[in-house]
């Protein structure tokens, strides 16, 4: 468990506790636990005497599946946010979640511990380079930003690899099958669409609900925060779109390949079947062929093809049709 205090009596910065006995009366304090580590976190909270924890809310809390989600209890108020892991594998993001429980004068984060958005406020707190939340309701705002913010710079990779499907399937002379990995890409693209409508129902469904007083400063960030994870889910809307209209064009770019290859071998086709008709007629083995007696007939023969063929030629390049 991580102690931090964030608002004494005596207006002393932001620092580490070593313990805390009670639930405080002034000021405020973040209490911040590990999933895995410390599974019976519960206990530390209730002993402090700031209210009665529920037992579905504490098993949400270390459920690492949980979607974004708002509830409360007459004690306190339970807000659970998805957000980044920290790295992306193979192109895929995940996502962890963070939940939150607002008392009064406590705010307790349960968060996977590779959290870094939860780390950098800590540090920023700490460092006296951020300013300080004046309560509970404030410091979640201040986490909950870093996490949005980490959601806004994922619309860079994500746009960088669709550029670079933009350029293998829009390539006439690549050829691909790996269609599962656009389609994968494309299903992380919704992922991310209903992930930000998650985000979007706790937030405002909390903002809605709440018993804590919020002053209108801080009102008018929870909305600025509401309008970044609509920017994320329309960005990932339009990805959407934009990889449906690239598969589309890139069929329609096979498919006109393809017409032109058939043009061509139709050309062809056209070209050497009178040609071939010739050759088949004085490959006959019959008797009495005059022509094949005459001392000129195989040069008066194939001039006539090669002068054919090329008459043919020059009428179907007239015709626009090669």
């Amino acid at each position: 468990m991580d102690i931090l205090l964030l608002a004494s009596p005596d207006g002393s910065p932001p620092r580490r506790l070593g313990h805390i006995d009670d639930c405080p009366h002034e000021g405020f304090v973040w209490l911040d636990f590990i999933r895995d580590q410390e599974p019976n976190w519960h206990e530390t909270v209730e002993g402090l005497g700031c209210g009665k924890l529920h037992e579905g809310h504490v098993r949400d809390s270390l459920n690492p599946a949980h979607p974004s989600f708002f509830d409360s209890t007459s004690d306190y108020d339970m807000v659970i946010f998805r957000g980044l892991a920290p790295e992306m594998e193979d192109d895929q993001f995940s996502t962890h979640p963070v939940a939150f429980f607002l008392f009064e004068r406590v705010l307790v984060t349960v968060q996977p511990g590779e959290s870094r958005s939860v780390k950098a406020v800590k540090e920023r707190l700490l460092s006296q380079s951020s300013r300080v939340p004046a309560d509970p309701a404030a410091l979640m705002h201040l986490i909950l930003n870093a996490m949005v913010d980490r959601f806004l710079a994922l619309r860079e990779p994500l746009t960088r690899q669709m550029d670079v499907w933009r350029e293998r399937l829009l390539d006439p002379r690549r050829r691909t099958d790996k269609w599962y990995r656009v389609m994968s890409h494309r299903s992380q693209l919704r992922r991310l669409e209903i992930l930000c409508d998650e985000q979007e129902d706790a937030l405002v469904t909390w903002r809605d609900s709440t018993r804590l007083e919020m002053a209108e400063g801080l009102e008018v960030r929870y909305t600025d925060l509401l309008e970044h994870i609509r920017r994320v889910a329309k960005f990932a809307i339009g990805q959407q779109h934009e990889v449906e209209g690239l598969m589309q064009l890139h069929f329609a770019a096979v498919t006109h390949r393809t017409n032109e290859i058939m043009r061509v071998l139709t050309v062809l086709s056209a070209i050497f079947l009178p040609l071939t008709l010739i050759a088949g007629i004085y490959g006959m083995n019959f008797e009495h062929m005059p022509e094949l007696h005459t001392r000129y007939g195989y040069f008066f023969t194939l001039g006539g093809m090669v002068l054919l063929a090329a008459l043919l030629l020059l009428w179907f390049r007239w015709k626009k049709w090669f």
